[in-house]
């Protein structure tokens, strides 16, 4: 049997969208452009503080809305890095109870508050890592991601400036802890980016 992905579409050699891409390299321009515009707007958006998946979902939906009609909701199929000798993410079977026990975590670790920068840098590594495990989303996981960790730190007294991180940095950073369970990429990343306010 042949597997199917749900969200792809064959007329766009990519995933199906509400912007009427027809290409790949169409839809990750307009893709762009509608979540930052979508981005500008998320303090505004309201979404409540709960620090736990739901959260996370809410503005995942507030991102990419306009963008995908599944803006929000958790993948349906398991995917992985579309790189040679990627390995797969966290089941789909998985991911409603693996994301209960991070954020059970991060509930226990005060929510990232009250720490010193080294500390912050490593407990975001390490829970950072865990999320990008866990990848609920079939695509836009690593935006939600960093907004929603952009709210963790500020309410840690921390800002993180993600534009000081190139794709490649993070992927390997990111790569590393996944694969070899090595976080010090991670760790110096985050202890460059982010700043107490």
């Amino acid at each position: 049997m042949t597997f199917v992905d749900p969200y792809f579409d064959p007329s766009v050699g990519d995933l199906r969208n509400l912007l009427g891409a027809r290409s790949p390299a169409e839809l990750n321009r307009l893709e762009a452009q509608a979540v930052f515009a979508n981005e500008l707007d998320l303090q505004d958006a309201r979404i409540g503080r709960t620090n736990d998946l739901a959260e996370l979902r809410r503005i995942h939906g507030h991102l990419f809305r306009g963008v995908y009609d599944w803006a929000g909701q958790l993948r349906t199929v398991d995917i992985r890095k579309n790189l040679p000798g990627a390995q797969f993410f966290l089941p789909v079977s998985f991911i409603t109870r693996a994301s209960a026990y991070v954020f059970g975590e991060l509930g226990e670790a005060d929510n990232l508050k009250n720490l010193s920068l080294a500390g912050f840098a490593e407990r975001l590594a390490y829970f950072y890592d865990q999320l990008n495990y866990i990848h609920p989303f079939r695509e836009g996981n690593g935006r939600a991601q960093r907004a929603f960790w952009s709210r963790v730190a500020r309410d840690g007294g921390y800002t993180v400036d993600w534009n000081a991180v190139v794709g490649e940095e993070n992927d390997k950073a990111s790569g590393l802890a996944a694969d070899h369970g090595d976080r010090s990429l991670l760790v110096a990343m985050f202890e460059r980016i982010a700043r107490q306010l």
